[in-house]
């Protein structure tokens, strides 16, 4: 797989296939690997610059020494590329969100080599569009992603995580989400476990630990249950979107999932129908057809 190392050939590398009428699928026939580097890091202002080809953990070992993280934890390790064009996050989206809500800027090489940056150090902004936050999850159809600015958080003193073994897991969560706890992750691993984190000082921590356990019951565990999590996450098959008021709705309809209350989102050991609107879709293919007329970044 060719890899380029610089934005200069990215672009070179794009023009080419666009003038040459050819197809690039980015990861396949392109790849980011030699862009790895850590480009700026302002631990005062909690910003980060990288190139999209390093690994989330390179990335978070770098940011460690600064006792800071980029709040995001999928499956596996992604580089930071991948982790945008397909919105991957884990656990931790419960109080920090997916890429799209940590990103402030990208720098992209569009189908016909030119280079385009947006958001954070704006140098060139392209029809409006909130570059940023359209890749994310754009799953390589629009540009080649080159560089990304994040939004970092401190890293936390003290973290421990709360199980509850339930048979009516809606009313555990409902009764956590009404309350003025503040975990940082929040899953459901259907069926039978309600499964919490709580982040901070570590006098914060103990608090929320002895209200939640008040609140709903429950045992401490250690962290292997989040790898569970996203060891279920990373072998599921498909995805099921729902609004987080039918929680109770979703899982009387699931024989196991793991799902994300907050986030309105489950994910299942079985293929999931596509149900992404209509109206998206046409929209999605519109914005694509404007940035790659010529059809350059396969499906």
């Amino acid at each position: 797989m060719p890899s380029v190392s610089s934005l200069r050939e990215a672009s070179e590398a794009l023009a080419a296939a666009h003038a040459d009428g050819r197809r690039c699928r980015i990861g396949d026939d392109l790849t980011t690997a030699g862009l790895d580097r850590i480009l700026e890091h302002e631990a005062g202002d909690l910003t980060c610059t990288v190139e999209a080809g390093i690994r989330l953990s390179a990335l978070n070992a770098a940011l460690s020494r600064h006792s800071q993280r980029l709040s995001l934890d999928p499956p596996g390790d992604p580089t930071v590329g991948t982790l945008l064009a397909e919105n991957l996050s884990g656990p931790l989206r419960h109080r920090f969100g997916a890429p799209r809500d940590l990103v402030l800027g990208v720098t992209l090489v569009l189908a016909d080599g030119t280079i385009a940056s947006a958001g954070g150090k704006v140098v060139k902004n392209v029809a409006g569009y909130d570059l940023a936050r359209l890749v994310c999850g754009s799953l390589g159809r629009l540009a080649l992603i080159a560089r990304v600015s994040f939004r970092l958080h401190p890293l936390p003193k003290a973290s421990r995580t709360l199980v509850v073994e339930t048979d009516d897991a809606p009313a555990v969560v409902a009764a956590l989400l009404r309350s003025q706890l503040q975990p940082s992750a929040l899953d459901v691993l259907h069926p039978g476990r309600v499964v919490v984190l709580f982040e901070g000082s570590p006098r914060a921590v103990e608090a929320q630990l002895a209200t939640a356990r008040a609140l709903v019951g429950g045992s401490e565990a250690d962290a292997e249950v989040w790898e569970e999590s996203r060891r279920r996450q990373g072998a599921a098959r498909g995805r099921v979107r729902f609004e987080p008021g039918r929680l109770a709705d979703v899982l009387a309809e699931l024989p196991e999932a793991v799902v994300r209350p907050a986030a309105g989102v489950a994910y299942v050991p079985y293929d999931a129908a596509d149900d992404l609107p209509e109206s998206v879709r046409r929209l999605t293919e519109r914005i694509r057809r404007e940035l790659d007329p010529k059809g350059v970044f396969a499906a």
